[in-house]
């Protein structure tokens, strides 16, 4: 039988899924995901309409705050770097743990989110990322879970070990119960039999909590994947901004995230905020998880590196640094002092004709010193034997290049100027 998103035509073919399908008036309800939308939605609107006559005691606001940390722990240390990326091993109570505080953000079962974020990272930006902002922050933020998707749009991935997990495997199966009973039933019975606050632990610490931590953690969907700097590779969306960092409990350095994804750290520096580390690390120290993995610091500083190196060669490519040498016509010698005599003011220096008739003028040594050095070959007293000029000159003396002299420098003047062995090593050097 044929699904009710994808109905068979009168000759039995089947169709197009619905997410393949345009929107009309008659067809719009079926692109929705009405049971995501109910969750991610309807029940917080009405928990907000609820929490207008439910004051807000001070002890369910602190359970409200502890729980939403719980809860969000439950998917950024379990669902996403101990189970998506296997970045760190725990003992079975941290399992069962993280298991039962992550269906409390009713986000889908361990095994379908992480078989989600395992295609996000190898399909990163393109149509087989199940949330790729390529296609809207509005999608990647929410639109991918309200409106439907064809599962065979996801882009492969293996998630072998998932299915041999007991813990994944009993929470996906049960599922519903988990959900429910976490997100709902159990923050309401620690307000009720705590303080006696049965209202206000369904609707703040259940309710609104629930839409809350939903929303932080779709930030790291859209976000972190929309402001931001990329300190270690900007061939992809993923972007580290400590914005994104504070509403996701340490999630938000996500440049460096996609690049060291089996790394359990998502920040590296110390003053970084990244709660979910420092509670794996923390259950280190007690024997509660182990194997936490790193990626080698020498190998993190060369992503920085060479990332660095990129955009310092894209703002140089922006800049006028002269026609390149490998582009500029040979002249000869006699050629080069021809054209000097016949009134170009040319000077050659390292081995390259300048033309510095514009620059006359403005030359801080005096017009005479320039203009005695025209048609001659000034390599030694640019480069100290009458002034050791400055970078900033060596680039603007670049800007004027016209030529290089073939074979270099002129070998007759060298035997007639005497200048310093140092000063015509670094001659040579600079003429390439």
């Amino acid at each position: 039988m044929a699904s009710p998103t994808q109905p068979r035509s009168s000759k039995g073919q089947k169709q197009p899924h619905i997410s393949e399908q345009p929107v009309t008036l008659s067809n719009w309800y079926r692109h929705i995901d009405w049971v995501n939308v109910t969750f991610v939605a309807v029940i917080p609107f009405f928990g907000l309409i609820a929490a207008c006559s439910a004051p807000l005691q001070w002890k369910t606001a602190v359970w409200t705050l502890i729980y939403y940390f719980l809860t969000g722990l439950g998917i950024t240390a379990g669902y996403h770097r101990l189970w998506s990326h296997t970045s760190y091993n725990a003992t079975l109570p941290i399992q069962l743990g993280l298991a039962a505080l992550g269906g409390g953000a009713i986000q889908g079962s361990i095994r379908w989110w992480s078989r989600n974020h395992r295609a996000h990272h190898r399909y990163t930006d393109t149509l087989k990322d199940p949330y790729s902002v390529q296609k809207g922050i509005l999608y990647s933020h929410m639109g991918w879970m309200v409106l439907k998707q064809d599962p065979k749009s996801i882009g492969r991935v293996d998630i072998t070990d998932l299915n041999h997990d007991p813990v994944v495997m009993f929470q996906h199966r049960h599922f519903v119960s988990v959900a429910l009973g976490m997100a709902f039933l159990f923050p309401c019975l620690v307000a009720g039999l705590g303080w006696g606050d049965w209202k206000g632990g369904l609707i703040y610490a259940g309710i609104l909590r629930l839409f809350v931590v939903q929303q932080a953690t779709f930030c790291v969907n859209s976000l972190a994947h929309w402001i931001g700097d990329q300190p270690f590779d900007d061939r992809n969306s993923p972007r580290d901004h400590v914005l994104t960092a504070l509403v996701t409990l340490g999630e938000g350095y996500h440049n460096f995230h996609h690049e060291f994804p089996a790394d359990y750290r998502n920040a590296i520096e110390w003053h970084q905020y990244d709660p979910t580390k420092w509670c794996i690390w923390l259950w280190k120290q007690v024997g509660l998880a182990s194997n936490l993995k790193t990626c080698r610091r020498s190998i993190i500083e060369k992503g920085r590196v060479q990332q660095m190196q990129k955009k310092l060669d894209q703002e140089r490519a922006k800049l006028d640094w002269g026609i390149p040498l490998e582009d500029l016509p040979l002249v000869e010698w006699d050629g080069f002092v021809q054209r000097a005599k016949d009134g170009e003011k040319l000077v050659a220096i390292g081995g390259v004709v300048h033309d510095v008739t514009v620059f006359i003028k403005d030359h801080p040594g005096g017009k005479s010193l320039i203009l005695g050095s025209v048609g001659k070959d000034a390599t030694g007293m640019f480069n100290g034997g009458v002034y050791l000029h400055s970078n900033a000159a060596h680039n603007l003396l670049g800007t004027m290049r016209i030529g290089v002299l073939r074979g270099g420098v002129e070998v007759e003047s060298w035997k007639r100027r005497p200048v310093k062995d140092e000063v015509i090593s670094s001659t040579l050097s600079y003429a390439g």
